[in-house]
């Protein structure tokens, strides 16, 4: 965990495991230090000021019964009786029993809350921010569109975004996983047999793109590049609609933002697709060879 492997092979040896290693240790920091919650922070509020009454009160009362009856062992008897007074014995009851039922209660709204005191925090929360995309909650993506850079459904777009799932040599993520469920492009596509894997220039978190080079005829190669909307946009410099290419200026930049930023109000993730045709004779790819791309899809 913490570790992300972007290509090759290896032979790893493990040498710590658990709250031993580097990520563990940080993640026990993490988790072993609460801030506290408004509810802590009052109930703190409420205890020092109990603690106050009776610095004050217990001291007057043990003098006033010492001086007027004359019995300072009785009068320090009352005074702790006035202490133990002072301290409301059913108050750890009665705040468990109202968090309990606030528990209850955000159980019955399908929340389960695991520490009590964070109703207090609930409660006084306006907008909850929660996972949109399914990922944390079932570990699942679904390809719900595809489309052109302008938002109209675009098969074309489908076939490139599949292609470069389909030869990605590692590890498949989840989107991946969402595109590869589109099977019956196995078939229009006549894969394995119609195109050749010639390279791949692996994902990176400095790059936020990854790219495949596929060979269908003999005559050309073509990369497919596969990435976050801006990184596209970087190595991008053209843009296709339907069945024309056009420069990629910032006009355009900000029609197609405007496209990203409707999907995502609706809660969708976009990515984006680009590819350009290279040499048949060129036979090893990197990093530099990803620009002057045709941006072709969201």
């Amino acid at each position: 965990m913490g570790s992300n492997v972007i290509s090759g092979s290896a032979t790893a040896i493990v040498v710590t495991t658990g709250l031993q290693t580097y990520f563990g240790g940080l993640s026990h920091k993490i988790v072993g230090h609460r801030e506290p919650t408004a509810f802590d922070k009052g109930i703190h509020r409420v205890s020092w000021l109990l603690i106050r009454f009776m610095l004050v009160m217990v001291p007057i009362v043990f003098l006033i019964n010492g001086f007027t009856k004359h019995d300072w062992g009785e009068a320090f008897l009352f005074a702790i009786a006035v202490a133990v007074g002072l301290t409301p014995e059913m108050l750890p009851m009665i705040v468990t029993a109202t968090l309990a039922k606030g528990a209850v209660m955000m159980s019955r709204r399908k929340v389960i809350v695991k520490r009590l005191n964070f109703i207090q925090n609930f409660g006084a929360m306006d907008v909850l921010c929660t996972d949109k995309t399914g990922t944390l909650t079932q570990d699942k993506i679904i390809l719900e569109r595809h489309v052109d850079v302008f938002g109209e459904n675009s098969a074309e777009v489908l076939k490139h975004a599949y292609l470069n799932s389909y030869y990605r040599t590692g590890l498949k993520n989840l989107l991946d996983v969402a595109v590869l469920k589109h099977a019956e492009l196995v078939d229009e596509l006549k894969l394995p047999g119609s195109y050749r894997l010639v390279d791949e220039i692996p994902f990176d978190f400095l790059r936020r793109r990854m790219s495949v080079v596929v060979n269908e005829r003999e005559d050309h190669n073509e990369l497919i590049c596969k990435g976050a909307i801006e990184e596209i946009f970087a190595v991008s410099t053209r843009v296709r609609l339907s069945e024309n290419v056009t420069p990629l200026d910032d006009d355009l930049k900000a029609r197609i933002r405007d496209v990203v930023y409707r999907f995502n109000d609706d809660g969708l993730r976009v990515i984006a697709v680009a590819c350009k045709e290279t040499s048949p004779v060129q036979g090893a790819y990197g990093v530099k060879d990803e620009c002057d791309l045709v941006c072709s899809a969201l």
